[in-house]
């Protein structure tokens, strides 16, 4: 293992229809469920554990992910990632995702939560072929303190490069510092406590697409504030600031259904814990 506090390798492909293993392998402090398939499409859904409990100081995890040709996949948590006080050296979780032509990728993690005196950096490289498809979101979500602070934490950083054959499309880097930046200031947090990132990549993401989501957006600009954004390529990606989990996770959940239905004409399987 080295210096890794846990390792998770898999590799699915589609065979009569149906999404399945062909490389599974875990050790250490990351372990992967038997997959479930929620409806008759042959998708697969696998939860990632973290026995145990939370990231702490030096943790370090690996994750890789490969989906071949035609894979349908759904990864999730099996609950929100707890990063716990580092006083030494920072957690650190890398993920690599591999995604051959035809495939499709949910990743939907539950929230991240940065407790006092956390120090934490995330990166997830995604490797595509032209003509797969993407659906990756996090959440950012402040945790408990002694004295009550919104932003206990030390500091939270996610990256995510995204590349289409071997290019780079996509660069994502968030930074929140509390010790350093004004958190309630213009281009961070703004007075909320919670963020939320959506990032879609589909050949079948068209300008009319984008409309009719931004029009199913609440309009509730005093719980939270939304943006959505087109990129170079077709796909968009959305920020969402907002005081509670359950407010991002709502809107989420909306978009992802619109999504199912137009690309698969299905709802998304509920895929929460509690």
């Amino acid at each position: 293992m080295g210096d890794w506090t846990g390792i998770l390798r898999l590799g699915t492909e589609a065979r009569n229809g149906k999404t399945v293993a062909n490389d599974v392998y875990f050790q250490g402090a990351f372990k992967v469920m038997r997959p479930v398939y929620h409806d008759d499409s042959g998708q697969a859904c696998y939860y990632i554990l973290n026995p145990g409990g939370g990231y702490l100081d030096g943790d370090r995890y690996q994750m890789k992910i490969s989906l071949e040709k035609q894979a349908k996949l759904t990864l999730t948590t099996q609950s929100a990632t707890k990063i716990y006080k580092t006083p030494q050296s920072h957690a650190y979780q890398e993920a690599e995702f591999h995604l051959k032509e035809g495939s499709y990728l949910e990743y939907i993690p539950d929230p991240l939560i940065g407790y006092q005196n956390a120090r934490y950096k995330q990166k997830n490289v995604i490797y595509m072929e032209k003509g797969c498809s993407l659906l990756y979101s996090d959440i950012i979500t402040p945790g408990w303190s002694p004295e009550g602070e919104r932003f206990s934490y030390d500091t939270l950083q996610l990256i995510n490069e995204i590349y289409m054959d071997d290019e780079l499309i996509v660069y994502d880097h968030i930074k929140l510092n509390p010790a350093s930046q004004n958190m309630d200031g213009l281009g961070l947090m703004e007075g909320y406590s919670h963020l939320g990132s959506m990032i879609v990549i589909d050949e079948k993401v068209s300008h009319e697409l984008i409309d009719r989501l931004y029009q199913a957006l609440p309009n509730h600009l005093n719980e939270c504030k939304i943006g959505i954004s087109q990129l170079p390529v077709s796909g968009f990606t959305v920020r969402v600031l907002a005081n509670a989990t359950q407010a991002i996770e709502k809107i989420f959940s909306e978009l992802h259904s619109i999504l199912s239905q137009e690309w698969f004409s299905k709802k998304p399987c509920f895929l929460r814990k509690y």
